[in-house]
């Protein structure tokens, strides 16, 4: 049982394939954890969708999963923190909470050819510059538009100010206020590109442009404020909720990642890199994304946002495709034991390129088989992969830039276990690698961030200093050696991408 003067704070942690609740206390260590899965829907080929009532209850249920495990009193939680999948769209009746259709996740396809229609009439260039994205089906405005047009009733009902749009942070913000709070936070605004990162407001334009009427729209706030508290009935004690924040933002926060040049790399089925550039809102010429970072006191904090479609996937690879390994721990004792002679390349483009190619139609290959290949030097390849990726991503980034800031990278994501990998990530990037103790950083954004706003944890710079890395990987890798293979994967991603 926790002692009864000991106070928490409650981090939900609403992900792609589970929800997750987080209770971190006064030092910021975890007290304990609760996950639950939920459905995935695929309905057509490219669709990917998931029932928001049960993403609801996936997450009472593991909120009420780990406040049990603590034997805490709703007394004992000072505040809390919402960080989610971003971009996953859900439209809801205003009078009964309803959704009117399934949650269109992040991932899905269904509107790329309205989004090549946008692309062709020569829009890009508009919602590039003022959202910050590239016109993709990736973003939530063009799935709200397809919800308002394929669901019967659906548009008369949003144009008579009916219906609700939210990302799953707005939504799980309504159903725990009971319908009280309609709000959002500039990150996840930033994320549906309908926002207008610059002038920090709803874009009428774009608004326009996709037909989605403006009284659907949560309240943008900071993203840590006040944003209601929870309904007394369903933790049994009324709950302030002080912080919403997108997942990777949220890992950024976690990091301690608060000044221009800090980088974190998060590496998990993919991998995304949020580079801080402060207040000033960098536009790339490498098809990075624009983004907010964090917002407070109504002051955005910008970042370039890289993502590599396939990191932990090409383990998952390796164990489910080729079957070489039964566990993601077996890759790097493969690796380490590689013939050293051996150059192979793994272009994991299994659905394509992400930044900086954006090649959607390239499809994966490996390069330099020897009759002496196996396992082992195709784990290692795997795994290299994953630094190239980065490697290429934070090079895009220095060009965008162009400040000579960054000095250190901290790591976070099931892949930044592997010692064997974090130390190649450093020999590829000759840079250190920092991992913290804690790869929960996600969670730990958005918890410290609650906290900070009801006066729990102290203000970022005094965070920062408490922020302990666990381990720093060094590079030891000439520099030749370095130049070698980095050519070698650019030889192998120029075939790739050349490839018919």
């Amino acid at each position: 049982m926790a002692l009864e003067s000991t106070k928490y704070v409650l981090a939900i942690d609403q992900g792609t394939t589970s929800s997750r609740a987080v209770l971190f206390d006064a030092d910021y260590t975890i007290a304990s954890i609760g996950q639950s899965e939920f459905e995935q829907f695929f309905p057509h080929s490219g669709w990917v969708e998931h029932d928001p009532e049960e993403i609801w209850s996936s997450t009472l249920e593991c909120c009420h999963s780990t406040i049990a495990q603590s034997g805490i009193e709703p007394s004992q939680i000072k505040a809390i923190g919402i960080t989610n999948q971003r971009e996953t769209t859900i439209v809801w009746d205003k009078k009964t909470g309803k959704p009117i259709y399934n949650a269109i996740v992040w991932q899905d396809r269904r509107t790329a050819d309205t989004c090549q229609q946008l692309k062709d009439l020569g829009h890009e260039a508009k919602i590039s510059e003022k959202t910050g994205l590239l016109l993709d089906p990736y973003f939530s405005a063009s799935k709200i538009a397809w919800i308002l047009d394929n669901v019967p009733d659906a548009r008369e009902k949003a144009n008579a100010d009916e219906l609700l749009f939210g990302t799953v942070d707005s939504y799980l913000l309504w159903q725990l206020t009971k319908g009280k709070v309609h709000a959002t936070d500039a990150t996840n605004a930033s994320r549906t590109m309908l926002y207008n990162i610059h002038q920090g407001c709803w874009d009428d334009g774009l608004l326009a442009l996709f037909n989605i009427p403006r009284e659907m729209l949560p309240e943008v706030r900071d993203s840590a404020t006040d944003f209601g508290r929870s309904d007394t009935d369903i933790f049994g004690g009324s709950i302030p909720i002080t912080s919403l924040i997108g997942d990777q933002q949220a890992s950024l926060a976690g990091q301690a990642c608060f000044e221009p040049g800090m980088v974190k790399s998060t590496y998990g089925t993919g991998c995304f890199v949020l580079l801080n550039t402060g207040e000033k809102a960098v536009s790339s010429k490498n098809r990075l994304l624009t983004t907010i970072a964090l917002q407070l006191n109504n002051k955005p904090t910008y970042a370039l946002e890289g993502s590599i479609f396939i990191a932990g996937a090409a383990v998952q690879w390796l164990r489910d495709g080729l079957k070489i390994i039964d566990s993601s721990a077996q890759s790097e004792v493969l690796a380490s034991s590689a013939d050293d002679e051996q150059d192979v390349y793994l272009v994991p483009a299994f659905v394509g390129l992400g930044a900086p190619y954006w090649d959607a139609d390239c499809r994966g290959a490996l390069y330099g088989l020897t009759r002496n290949t196996g396992p082992a030097e195709i784990s290692k390849a795997a795994l290299e992969a994953v630094c190239y990726q980065t490697s290429d991503l934070l090079q895009a980034m220095a060009n965008d830039w162009q400040d000579d800031n960054t000095s250190v990278i901290r790591v976070d994501g099931g892949m930044a276990a592997s010692d064997w990998t974090m130390q190649r990530l450093s020999d590829i990037l000759a840079m250190p690698i920092d991992r913290p103790p804690v790869l929960e950083t996600t969670a730990l954004g958005t918890a410290y961030l609650a906290g900070m706003q009801v006066g729990f944890y102290p203000a970022p710079e005094e965070f920062s200093k408490s922020w302990k890395k666990e381990k720093r990987f060094t590079s030891t890798m000439a520099e030749d050696l370095r130049k070698q293979k980095l050519s070698g994967w650019k030889d192998a991603v120029r075939r790739t991408l050349s490839a018919p």
